[in-house]
């Protein structure tokens, strides 16, 4: 019997540190990449999503990142699809497959897929018109009515999951995170989930210098060029949105940046509610030799 096909799953927090673990796993294991970062999937947000650079790519190949236009809704039961065919593709020629990334969501679909979730188009855009009508607030404050933990894990400025968090809550009488519920579909591939972690004090200092590291790289210029696109929900993204009021000139520069520090540091903290429910194997950001030497004694990995 041949060796097991393995899906290696790297998670953690924003700025913990993935990108460069994935790349040194994909070296070690010769293999390639799948990103679950469902703000580097898109075109033209380089700076401020953290892509990997020319030489992070050159350095391990990366399948899902920079592949979508702005303007693009992109599902994450598109992104289960999809990925999963790549995943098959890759496992022909090598037994072990990376993927890495802080959408938890994303992540999910790939892992444990979804269940078959409610839906009514009529609903849908009702709630899209009271959005614009209304204002986001408002809907985010009736999902936390009905649904206090979706809610919670959802981005109070992402329209696109809240309204389709509210459209299942309306259709079927029951909190659309009951629908989630960590229930493996078949898959034809083991899964390995480890996940870099840190203090949070720790975690916070390095959200803070990445943003300072993204200002200095010229976040600033690549939000200005995006502004046509600012309604795409693409745009709605931390590091983008708050920009935006700045360029408006609702904001000053030193508001516009804490409260990117600010949101990103609450994005962090959401990641890790929603990674703590995983069965993942954690390790501290700056150790990635124990990650190493777990991962070559894992019995997936040397049977």
């Amino acid at each position: 019997m041949g060796r097991r096909k393995v899906l290696l799953v790297i998670v953690g927090p924003t700025a913990i540190g993935k990108t460069a673990l994935a790349i040194r796993l994909a070296q070690h294991f010769s293999t390639e990449i799948i990103s679950a970062d469902s703000r580097q999937f898109y075109q033209l947000m380089t700076i401020g999503t953290a892509k990997p650079d020319a030489q992070e790519l050159a350095a391990a190949k990366h399948h899902f990142v920079d592949f979508l236009p702005v303007s693009r809704l992109y599902s994450a039961g598109e992104f289960e699809r999809d990925a999963l065919e790549r995943i098959a593709h890759l496992h022909e020629t090598h037994d072990v497959v990376i993927m890495a990334g802080g959408s938890g969501l994303y992540v999910n679909a790939v892992c444990y897929g979804f269940d078959d979730l409610p839906a009514d188009l009529g609903i849908r855009q009702m709630l899209t018109e009271r959005a614009e009508n209304e204002g986001l607030t408002a809907l985010f404050n009736e999902l936390q009515q009905l649904d206090p933990l979706s809610a919670e894990r959802i981005d109070a400025n992402n329209t696109q999951r809240i309204v389709r968090a509210l459209e299942v809550c309306k259709v079927s009488g029951k909190p659309f995170s009951s629908f989630h519920q960590f229930e493996t579909k078949n898959r034809d591939f083991e899964i390995i989930m480890v996940g870099l972690q840190a203090d949070r004090e720790v975690m916070f200092d390095r959200i803070h210098r990445r943003v300072d590291q993204m200002i200095e790289a010229g976040l600033l210029e690549e939000v200005r060029s995006l502004l046509p696109y600012r309604k795409e929900n693409a745009l709605k993204s931390v590091g983008y949105r708050e920009f935006f009021d700045y360029f408006d000139g609702c904001k000053t520069m030193e508001d516009a940046v804490d409260r990117v520090k600010r949101n990103t540091r609450h994005f962090a903290k959401r990641q890790m509610t929603w990674f703590k429910r995983y069965p993942v194997v954690w390790f501290d950001y700056q150790d990635t030799d124990s990650v190493v030497n777990y991962l070559d004694s894992h019995p997936l990995l040397t049977s």
